[in-house]
Parts: structure tokens; C-alpha cells; sequence
């Protein structure tokens, strides 16, 4: 029996940390784990022996911290012997409840909320420290770089105000790189600290060599690098706590979507007597068969099945569809749907971990945790660069000290080549090339997560659109009727007690339609019409008595069956059609749809421009989406398509090979979205979806969805460029820098001209249109 267990990791710092996690987890016998960095986690099935306490100890002895992410996901075997094996509400009544096979008493202890979120989305207190640091690193800087203020003893000014800096403030670069030194690896925080402090304790050295010999100024021929020292920490620092902040997001989508559910149920219970009662109790603890109320207005607690009543049930976080489904009895419904109008008396089919919803949230998380981390291009190079660095400035020293007898020369040599190769510009490299593209997104209303959706979005070949409220409006209107303006007035008079999206298009459309009427000096509008009798047929329409007219709204079918002759007449692709009859005579018909944006085409034919292929995805009727995809040019159509399979039409998608970006604005998106190359939401969609995603339109323009992908193909771009010239920058100055041939502070200045050159390069990205 495989059994399935979710670890919060925490000390991670970068894709070599995560990558070593998984590799100790998965030389355990029986254990296949996914170390998820952005997420922060490590998701591991055992199929052996190997408790809980034994991976979390895997984990600790590698040197990072972890727990259990609580509920523990298990099986359907183990779920259903656990409830068979526990009696109701067994937890609440005791306080305690029996490890499953597998667990230990520390897995009660050892936990963390649901949501896998750090209780403190700062743990390393990089804000505090920034502060800190820049306070005390711009005097240090400024007094270095201004030579007018080399005052008597001002090198002793700077070494106080540095020591905090690169100790304190800097270190969780050297706690990481700590760590990957006992791990047997390094990472760019290696290089961070192994800079950081041969700068420091060079410049203190010559600091208190000259002060123990009672020089005061600094001579010629001295130097101290404390602002470089500095300069590192602050800059790095900076980039780290935006890091850190996207990370400490990254289980948004998971939060969400759990919050959607119902909180409570009203169990319906029928005593000894035969007598029925009812009790408000906690949604989680409804069983099986279980049966429960939802009244107007409530979330349904549960999937389940109607056992009495009638009304229409709002699926749009599902379906993404705007109009609500009728239900009565025999229906299914699903969890966390709204029930909009009838009382209903529901009995549970599936609850807790068996639900739509949290099936959904398992998608999500598994879509975010199968999605692979990308080694950060830094870091890449960090593994084969840091070791490098390090031999050569050790072999520096050496062939000076040994083969020419200059130890003084040697060590000089060696500490210019830890200076040039200070890696400020390769940790410049992609902060400020995000922060650029960041800046210049947010004014075009264009959120992206990090670097790797940028990464995902330079190669991709294909788009998978989904329609409701990203490719059309998202809200229904009236397209057409055949009604005269007093019938459509009294039609909107009908409909105007009623909630239902198609009543709310026509009442617009008569409002509007009434504003727009010519009318005669001193008249004003007309009198409001007076309904009575209002009366919702579930499945049907509406009726309602108006100025003392029986007035009768809904499908054809509702009319002829109350005895309304309905005349034939032809159907308008992809609208709904509601007939109106008053005073039992038919007179007309209004067409409601929800209308294509007038941006969709164009935003379509660019995405072409760009070699992308078009696909819609669409809970929708097979006629209502090939109409709208007619209409804008879309190359591949897939309709009726549930909320659990567009997660499969993405994967499958790209098991053939293909790049993809969804794009979508749902709760019944957030799982492909997360599971796709690029997950693109739309910025009036819900909050699941926007935290599922990697890109975030804020003005659910579909004109931004092209924009977006050529910004991140320029950031990449940029990304590169900054990386290539930090990296050939030290390829060529280490072996100056050995030679003794370069003064310490050219060796500065090169590596200052080198940030410079990186976030001047950067600042390009601020004039992306």
C-alpha cells in the first residue's frame, strides 16, 4: 500500500538546496519524493516501512528543517479503514485521535497549517535586515567612493559600520553556505559569503595592522574593500526579500480554494419517534448518507444528491458559466456551489478529502509540485564557478608563496581574485532585470511571478484559452428580440423580483433601451409598472402578474405546456432564447448571450504573429463555443469540457509535446493553470485562479495576453545578456587578477563598471511597449 505524506521544508535557499533534499529523501527504500522550492515542500510517497519521523529526520540531517503538512493526504483504502475503525466526531469528543500506520506521535506535533504557508512569511528577516544594512552600508559606500572625505581614521569609521553589515546583516548567505558546505555542494550563496568575508577580514587586517601601528590615514599602496563587502550584502539582501515574498505566496492558490467550501451543513436527523429534527454542525463532519439543508443563498456543504425541492444551483466556480443550473429531485450537485433560490434537502454522496473541491485542490497541488524547479541560471553557473574561484585564489597564493617567495604578493593576489570575482553582478543579474520588467509590467497592468513563468513563456508554441470572462464578457446581455418596447418593458417588469443572470440581461436591456426613448418637454419617465404574484419555476422561467397581466417568461416548452401556441422560428447560434407570452398570447422572443470582448480577434491574430496556436477550452455547450471561435479565429475547439479534464486536456497537450500557456479567469481553471508551462489569469477572475497562475492580468484585457509573452521573452533576454557579461567579466579578469598584474582597487572598479553595466542594461526593459 502506497500512503502519500506532505513535508514543510524550510532553509531553502536556491535549486541546488531543493535538488539535495530530494536526492536524501529518495535514497530511502521505498521513497519517491518531489522537493517543490517555491512551495517550499516535499511531496513523498512510501511504499515501505520508512515512518514520518524518519523523513523528517532525513531532512534535518541534510541540514534543513522540516514537518508535517497537516491533514496527512492517504489513500482511499487507508481512509475508508480509518473512519470504519473511528467513531464520529471520535476527535472532538476526545481530544486525541490513533496514528495511522505509517505515523508517530511526533506527527502530531510536528505539523503545520493546511495551507503549507510559513506562519511568518519573513523567517529569515530580510526586510529588518535591509533596513539595517542600507542605514549603516550607504554611509560606508559613499565616504569609500568620495576621496575629498578620506578624513584621518576614516577606514576605522567604515570597518565599525561594516561589521554588522556582513555579519549580521548577511548572515543567511553564510548560514546557506554553511549548509552547502556540509553538504558537499555550493551554491551562489557559497560564492555571496566566501566574498563577503575574504573582502572583510583583508580590509580588518590591514585596518588594525595600521592602527596597531599607529597610522592613522591610510597609506599608498593600502586598501580596504569594505563598501564592496557592503555593497553585496545590501544589493543581494534586496533581491532575497522579493524572492522571499513570491515564495511565501506560492500556496495561495491551495488557501483559496480550501476557503471556498462550506463552513457549516444543517443535518437533518430523524428520531426514535419518527420525528425530524435539525442541528447546524461543522461541514467536515458529515458522513456518508448523511442528510443535510441548503436554503437560499448558502453554499452546498457537500456533492450529494437532492433528495426534495427545486431551484437552480450557481456553478460558475466550476463550470465558469454564468448561468445557474436548475436541480430538483434526483439531481447531483457539487460542494462549495451556490444554491440561489429553492430550499433543497441534499444527501451526502462524498465528503471531505472524496469531494470536487478538494480533489481540485489536490489537482492544484499536484500540478505545482509535479511542475519542475528551475535551476536558476546563477546558480548553475555558481556550481561549476564557485570551486573554480576558490582553487584559483588558493593556488594563487601558493605558486606566489612557494615558487617566487612573495607571500605578502601571494595573498595580495589572492584576495584580488576573490574581489574581482565578488559575484555583485552575477546576483545583479536577475533582480533588477525583474525588478525593471516588474515595474514596466505593473503600468501595463501585467503581474508576473517570477522568473521561471518568464522562462516558460519564450517557449511556448501553443494557448490554450478558456472563454467565460476572459475571451467574452463574462456576464449575460441581450443580443436580440423581436419584442416591441412595451412588451420588452413588461418582460423586464416580470423579470426584475428575480436574481438570475438571464432576468438581470433583460432588465438591462429594457432600462437601456428606456433611457435611450425620445421624449416630449415636461414628460418624464414612465410610470413603474406594479408586479404582484411573482413566482420562480425552477427549470422553466419565471411568472408574475404585471399592471394586472399574467405574464409568462421562459423556454418554449414552459409556454406550450401552459398552453401558449409558441410559433417556430430560427435559432440564433449560441444565445439563449426566452419567449414571452401575456395575458396567455404569445409576443416574442429575446435572445440572451454572453458577448465575444471587442478585443478578442485581435488578440487572437497576434498570438498568431507571434507562431502560437489558439486552442478554447470551454465548460460550454459544443454550439455556443464553436460560434465563438469562429467569430476570433481559434484553431482548435474543445467544449463541455469538465473542471477536473482541463487539467487532462493540458497534460495532454503536452505529452504531444507542446509548450502551453492557459489562460483562464475560474476556480474550474486554477488546476490547469497551475499545471500548464504558463498559467495566465485574468485579473477579474477569482482569487484561486489569479494565485494559481504565473502571470496576472490586471486589466482582463485579452490584449495583454500576447503583450505579456513578448515582455517575458524580452526579460529572459535581458536575464541572459546580464548573466553572460557577469560571467565573461570574471572568465577574463581572474587570470589579471592572479598575475599581480591588477591593483585592488581597479579590481574594484571593474567589478563596480561590471554592476554597473548589468543594471544599466536592466533599466532598458522600462521602455517596453
Amino acid at each position: 500500500m502506497i500512503r502519500e505524506v506532505d513535508l514543510a521544508i524550510t532553509g531553502m535557499t536556491c535549486a541546488s538546496c531543493s535538488s539535495r533534499v530530494q536526492k536524501k529523501l529518495n535514497r530511502l527504500e521505498g521513497v519517491e519524493a518531489v522537493v517543490n522550492l517555491p512551495l517550499n515542500s516535499a511531496h513523498v510517497e512510501v511504499s515501505s516501512d520508512v515512518t514520518d519521523d524518519e523523513l523528517i529526520s532525513v531532512v534535518e540531517k541534510t541540514g534543513y528543517g522540516a514537518s508535517l503538512l497537516h491533514p496527512r493526504r492517504a489513500t482511499a483504502p487507508e481512509a475508508e479503514a480509518a473512519n470504519a475503525a473511528k467513531p464520529k466526531n471520535s476527535a472532538d469528543q476526545t481530544g486525541n485521535t490513533e496514528p495511522t500506520p505509517g505515523e508517530t506521535e511526533a506527527t502530531h506535533s510536528q505539523t503545520t497549517d493546511t495551507d503549507g504557508r510559513d506562519p511568518n512569511p519573513d523567517p529569515q528577516g530580510y526586510r529588518k535586515r535591509l533596513i539595517v544594512s542600507a542605514i549603516l552600508g550607504v554611509p560606508v559606500i559613499v565616504i569609500s567612493m568620495v576621496m575629498s572625505w578620506h578624513f584621518p581614521g576614516w577606514h576605522l569609521l567604515i570597518a565599525a559600520l561594516s561589521l554588522p553589515v556582513v555579519t549580521w546583516g548577511a548572515w543567511p548567505f553564510h548560514s546557506a553556505a554553511f549548509k552547502a558546505a556540509r553538504g558537499g555542494a555550493s551554491t551562489m550563496d557559497t560564492l555571496i559569503s566566501v566574498g563577503v568575508t575574504t573582502a572583510t577580514l583583508y580590509s580588518l587586517w590591514t585596518t588594525v595592522t595600521l592602527a596597531a601601528a599607529g597610522h592613522w590615514a591610510l597609506p599608498p599602496g593600502s586598501h580596504v574593500w569594505f563598501e564592496a563587502a557592503v555593497a553585496v550584502t545590501v544589493f543581494l539582501l534586496a533581491g532575497r526579500l522579493l524572492e522571499n515574498r513570491a515564495k511565501s505566496n506560492a500556496t495561495k492558490a491551495l488557501r483559496e480554494l480550501i476557503n471556498l467550501g462550506a463552513k457549516e451543513a444543517l443535518l437533518l436527523e430523524t428520531g426514535s419517534n419518527g420525528q425530524q429534527t435539525s442541528r447546524l454542525i461543522a461541514a467536515e463532519d458529515l458522513n456518508v448518507g448523511d442528510v443535510f439543508q441548503v436554503r437560499p443563498g448558502e453554499s452546498i456543504a457537500a456533492d450529494g444528491t437532492v433528495l426534495t425541492g427545486s431551484s437552480a444551483v450557481d456553478e460558475s466556480m466550476l463550470t465558469g458559466e454564468p448561468v445557474p443550473v436548475d436541480v430538483s429531485t434526483g439531481s447531483k450537485v457539487t460542494g462549495a456551489t451556490m444554491n440561489t433560490s429553492g430550499t433543497l434537502t441534499v444527501r451526502a454522496d462524498r465528503v471531505g478529502a472524496d469531494t470536487t473541491l478538494a480533489e481540485m485542490s489536490r489537482l492544484v497541488a499536484r500540478a505545482q509540485t509535479g511542475r519542475p524547479a528551475a535551476q536558476r541560471i546563477a546558480d548553475a553557473i555558481s556550481a561549476v564557478f564557485v570551486p573554480a574561484i576558490l582553487v584559483i585564489a588558493l593556488a594563487t597564493l601558493l605558486v606566489w608563496g612557494l615558487v617566487f617567495s612573495a607571500w605578502t604578493d601571494g595573498l595580495h593576489a589572492a584576495v584580488t581574485v576573490l574581489v574581482i570575482a565578488c559575484p555583485c553582478a552575477l546576483g545583479l543579474a536577475t533582480p533588477t532585470a525583474l525588478a525593471a520588467s516588474s515595474g514596466r509590467g505593473s503600468q501595463l497592468g501585467i503581474l508576473v511571478s517570477g522568473p521561471q513563468a518568464m522562462e516558460s513563456a519564450r517557449t511556448l508554441d501553443t494557448v490554450v484559452l478558456d472563454k467565460t470572462g476572459t475571451l467574452t464578457e463574462g456576464r449575460m446581455r441581450v443580443v436580440s428580440h423581436d419584442l416591441s418596447s412595451a412588451d420588452l418593458l413588461i418582460a423586464a417588469a416580470a423579470e426584475a423580483p428575480s436574481e438570475h443572470p438571464i432576468s438581470r440581461a433583460i432588465v438591462e436591456e429594457a432600462a437601456r433601451l428606456d433611457a435611450e426613448a425620445p421624449r416630449t418637454k415636461g414628460s418624464g419617465s414612465a410610470e413603474q409598472p406594479v408586479v404582484t404574484d411573482f413566482d420562480n419555476i425552477p427549470g422553466g422561467g419565471v411568472k408574475a402578474q404585471v399592471n394586472g397581466h399574467e405574464v409568462l417568461l421562459g423556454t418554449s416548452s414552459l409556454l406550450t405546456s401552459r398552453g401558449v401556441q409558441v410559433p417556430a422560428a430560427d435559432n440564433h447560434p449560441a444565445a439563449t432564447e426566452v419567449a414571452v407570452a401575456v395575458d396567455g398570447a404569445f409576443r416574442g422572443r429575446v435572445w440572451v448571450a454572453d458577448t465575444v470582448k471587442d478585443a478578442a480577434k485581435a488578440t487572437v491574430d497576434e498570438l498568431h504573429r507571434l507562431g502560437l496556436r489558439t486552442v478554447l477550452l470551454t465548460g460550454d455547450n459544443p454550439v455556443s463555443a464553436q460560434a465563438v471561435a469562429d467569430s476570433i479565429g481559434i484553431d482548435e475547439v474543445h467544449s463541455g469540457v469538465k473542471p477536473d479534464d482541463k487539467y487532462a486536456h493540458v497534460r495532454a497537450l503536452q505529452d504531444a509535446g507542446r509548450r502551453v500557456a492557459m489562460v483562464g479567469d475560474g476556480v474550474n481553471d486554477a488546476a490547469a493553470l497551475a499545471g500548464a508551462d504558463l498559467g495566465v489569469a485574468m485579473g477579474t477572475g477569482t482569487d484561486v485562479a489569479i494565485a494559481a497562475s504565473d502571470i496576472t492580468l490586471m486589466r482582463s484585457d485579452p490584449k495583454q495576453i500576447p503583450q505579456a509573452i513578448r515582455l517575458s521573452h524580452q526579460t529572459v533576454r535581458t536575464i541572459k545578456q546580464n548573466l553572460f557579461w557577469a560571467f565573461i567579466y570574471n572568465v577574463l579578469a581572474v587570470p589579471i587578477a592572479a598575475s599581480g598584474q591588477l591593483d585592488p582597487m581597479i579590481a574594484g572598479a571593474a567589478m563596480a563598471f561590471s554592476s554597473v553595466f548589468v543594471v544599466l542594461n536592466s533599466l532598458r526593459l522600462l521602455r517596453f511597449t
